[in-house]
């Protein structure tokens, strides 16, 4: 494990030497860490199973969900809980992603027919969630109009919060080693445990937001510590609730978006009330608490980009078939793009607005996180092996379509004259 930290170290250490120059190359950073994941992974591949399947790594990736949960939901931007266009994003979340969760489940169920129902919820809930960490310019891209990036920012936050409580119930009912498997018995635990979650995530994101504010008016906090303190909200907040036995990812998004609407309600009142207020929002202010959160987040995905990449050599060791290739590449183009074009039919967007939501939805940390919690948590045997070369296929097919590939999509979907707004 301390060899595994120290390439991870180094491979984070050299990422990060060469940055300007790799983004030039559109080479971000989940590119180059699966690259440098791989090649460790060949050097030292006897002991990677050892390394991914442990309590730590366990952990770990719990740890990471939390806090990515909790940044998701903080990272929304439009001014609303849903962004500026929440009926779009109502049809995307509330019409569109079950529709894709129950095509997975069915494309699984003819490609997998061994595989019981609950193995194919939960592997509907690695392949269907969308994340932008393998495409991070795409929701920045003025290619796109306003209401095309602004729903894919708040899918992209929300869907995985609103995907964990269903995979975890799937996750129980598909034989997690650490709990029992009838659906009356996962169903008694998720409930209670997701109602713990909402209370704990209301009052933690609420409370804490007060706080802060309440510090930064009576000016005891210096800049930094105000960054430290939002740091370790999704790391309290999973904990406590935990320590109750509560859902501590739910309570994590919860917080998230809690803790957002009223720490920026609160700064934004605080910043118009100052002399220098409009200067203050555009050098972003706003956001200023956030900043070492985000680093922070940076180096969790670094690290996640790099396991993948360790985890590639171990799925691929026995083989990929051609079920799970066409899986996987399904999941991520039809699975998502009809039922997305469906949902968002007579809406204000033109067919091509349709079909960019629809195509632009990289699969990243949150299919990674998912996957390596099945992973370590279902008995070994050929149902977590499969899961494992699924989610590494997958993420890695997204890495190519939405990664390198997300430069020139765009420009394909976007018209060659002004079709901007």
């Amino acid at each position: 494990m301390n060899s595994l930290l120290l390439m991870i170290a180094v491979a984070i250490a050299i990422r990060s030497f060469l940055a300007s120059r790799l983004d030039r190359w559109n080479l971000g950073a989940p590119v180059v860490m699966v690259a440098a994941g791989v090649v460790i992974g060949l050097v030292n591949e006897s002991s990677i199973a050892i390394a991914l399947n442990t309590e730590a790594m366990l952990y770990v990736a719990e740890i990471v969900l939390a806090v990515l949960l909790f940044v998701d939901a903080t990272e929304v931007r439009g001014g609303r809980l849903w962004g500026s266009s929440p009926g779009l994003v109502a049809r995307v979340l509330l019409i569109a992603m079950p529709v894709s969760l129950v095509a997975a489940m069915l494309l699984g169920w003819l490609l997998f027919p061994g595989l019981p129902w609950p193995v194919l919820l939960l592997l509907a809930g690695v392949v269907v969630p969308i994340d932008f960490a393998p495409a991070e310019r795409v929701v920045r891209d003025r290619g796109l109009s306003a209401r095309v990036r602004s729903v894919l920012n708040v899918e992209s936050g929300y869907n995985d919060g609103i995907v964990s409580p269903l995979f975890l119930f799937a996750l129980i009912l598909a034989g997690d080693r650490t709990q029992q498997r009838t659906p009356l018995d996962a169903l008694g635990t998720v409930l209670p445990f997701a109602l713990k979650a909402l209370a704990v995530g209301v009052l933690f994101g609420a409370l804490l937001a007060v706080l802060l504010t309440a510090a930064h008016r009576a000016h005891w906090l210096t800049e930094q510590s105000g960054r430290v303190a939002v740091l370790l909200v999704p790391l309290l907040t999973y904990t406590a609730t935990v320590a109750i036995d509560g859902n501590g990812f739910v309570a994590s998004f919860v917080c998230g978006v809690t803790f957002r609407y009223v720490h920026r309600l609160a700064k934004a009142r605080q910043i118009h009330r100052s002399p220098a207020g409009r200067d203050l929002v555009r050098a972003g202010a706003l956001d200023e608490d956030f900043r070492l959160l985000e680093d922070f987040t940076s180096l969790l995905t670094m690290t996640l980009w790099f396991v993948v990449g360790v985890s590639a050599v171990l799925a691929f060791s026995a083989g990929l078939s051609w079920q799970v290739a066409l899986f996987c590449f399904a999941a991520i183009t039809v699975v998502r793009i009809i039922p997305v074009h469906l949902s968002l039919a007579g809406s204000v967007l033109t067919h091509r607005e349709r079909l960019q939501v629809g195509i632009l939805g990289p699969r990243g940390t949150t299919s990674v996180v998912f996957g390596l919690l099945a992973f370590n948590r279902l008995p070994e045997g050929p149902v977590a092996d499969t899961i494992l070369l699924i989610t590494v296929t997958l993420v890695l097919g997204s890495v190519v379509l939405h990664g390198i590939g997300a430069g020139p999509t765009v420009k394909w979907l976007t018209p060659a004259k002004s079709g901007r707004r």
